[in-house]
């Protein structure tokens, strides 16, 4: 059975993400640690995932000058993260200073950019001033980010079809906001199912909530692994 789940450790510190990971079990076996977990309990929770055998998707959507994120993305690499997130929205000469951090390691993370946030719509664009509509704008960020040097995308599900058309099959497309069928959608506002999110050409599903609020985390992970192999095989 492929796994192609990311579950979000959105959690207070090390404790609480060492219990969800064993309770998980074999259900998953990439984890994303945001920027609370990061702050509270980075090292540790970084560490007890290698040890656990897991992959980490470090999502600190580095956003600064060039240089910063360059030498940010060089400390990052000291935790031997399998992808780590920026924002795109930091322009082609940040980008390139993480691609090149990347480069000079000679390490395999896969830096990530951040195209726009699933907790934003089109209302929200208009209130920081971007005219483009949000599918036009996701493809403009994405393009501008695997031309300088990213190794994929992190993309709500409604606009990786596009995305994939537009960019090919090598790119990494990562999306947030994977609700199954009739769950609880919280504060994100651009959705789709875990086997509808694949058919249009997700290579990676961040779930957060479905699992670490389920009563049986790791059932309710199978059930997701379930139903994206589901899909993968209809391809």
């Amino acid at each position: 059975m492929e796994k192609r789940i990311i579950t979000a450790l959105d959690v207070p510190g090390a404790k609480e993400a060492y219990e969800a990971v064993k309770s998980i079990g074999a259900g998953v076996d990439y984890y994303k640690v945001g920027l609370e977990l990061f702050i509270a309990d980075g090292p540790a929770v970084l560490k007890m995932l290698k040890e656990e055998g897991k992959k980490i998707f470090l999502d600190l959507k580095l956003h600064d000058i060039p240089r910063t994120v360059e030498r940010a993305v060089s400390s990052c690499l000291k935790y031997d993260v399998d992808m780590l997130t920026i924002h795109s929205t930091g322009a082609s000469a940040m980008i390139q200073g993480a691609a090149k951090a990347i480069k000079e390691a000679n390490s395999n993370t896969t830096i990530l950019a951040v195209t726009v946030l699933t907790s934003l719509d089109q209302s929200d664009m208009t209130d920081i001033g971007v005219t483009r509509v949000v599918s036009d704008q996701v493809e403009a960020l994405g393009k501008l980010a695997v031309a300088n040097g990213a190794g994929g995308l992190v993309c709500s599900p409604k606009e990786v079809k596009v995305l994939r058309s537009v960019l090919g099959p090598a790119p990494v497309l990562v999306t947030p906001g994977v609700r199954p069928a009739g769950g609880d959608v919280g504060d994100q506002k651009r959705v789709a199912t875990p086997g509808q999110a694949i058919l249009d050409g997700s290579s990676y599903l961040v779930v957060g909530r479905p699992i670490m609020e389920a009563v049986d985390k790791y059932a309710a992970a199978m059930a997701i692994n379930e139903e994206v192999n589901a899909a993968l095989a209809s391809l």
